[in-house]
């Protein structure tokens, strides 16, 4: 496990506003580095929906359901609601699941439907989770982001819209290429031996399949 980072005032100002880009990456940052409540300026944002290739996803019996705006607001924490609704960034090296390394699977905050699996959970030095690749490609949506000055692919969650990162092209190449720079405030963990009893049995096909 690698010890957080010392950073300084300013390092850190510009760690946010670049988000999850890394030093000499030719792509931009991974998160949104506005303030909370600027939903404004990103509805007028260009996006542009990008064609996906679509995994074959688990026949899943739990249903997920969007909970209206006030019940986000009494059931987030202010951070997990700027972010998800507002597409806000949170502090890199010090959010919940950026070095968690335990088994089980991330869900989304807003709807609970599942985004991420651990075993596609690699380090990063770019201080968010980093994922190589969703659980399946019909729970995500990749929109072109050209706010912050910069041409980014936003990730969202399809089910609830909620903003979760950006994927970017310098990922680990073994592992497909991908880099899912995603922010823990937009996910809740599962832990495997948790997962059943959580309504999410079937998921656990996934920790049977080889690499």
């Amino acid at each position: 496990m690698i010890a957080p980072r010392i950073l300084s005032a300013a390092l850190l100002s510009v760690t946010l506003l670049g988000g999850c880009d890394r030093p000499g990456s030719k792509t931009g940052a991974a998160g949104k580095s506005r303030p909370a409540g600027n939903a404004q300026a990103a509805a007028t944002a260009t996006t542009e929906e990008k064609k996906m290739s679509t995994n074959a996803a688990p026949n899943s019996e739990k249903k997920f359901a969007v909970p209206s705006d006030d019940e986000l607001k009494k059931k987030l924490t202010p951070l997990q609601y700027a972010v998800a609704r507002e597409s806000d960034t949170e502090r890199p090296f010090t959010n919940e699941y950026w070095k968690t390394n335990e088994e089980g699977i991330y869900v989304s905050i807003v709807t609970g439907e599942p985004l991420f699996s651990s075993k596609d959970k690699f380090y990063s030095d770019c201080g968010w989770p980093a994922f190589s690749k969703p659980i399946t490609d019909t729970e995500i949506k990749e929109l072109s982001d050209r706010t912050a000055g910069m041409v980014r692919t936003e990730v969202r969650s399809k089910l609830g819209d909620a903003h979760l990162g950006h994927v970017f092209d310098d990922g680990p190449a073994e592992k497909g290429g991908k880099r899912y720079c995603i922010n823990s405030a937009s996910l809740r963990f599962v832990p495997k031996d948790k997962m059943a009893a959580a309504g999410y049995g079937e998921y656990l096909k996934i920790f049977e399949q080889k690499n």
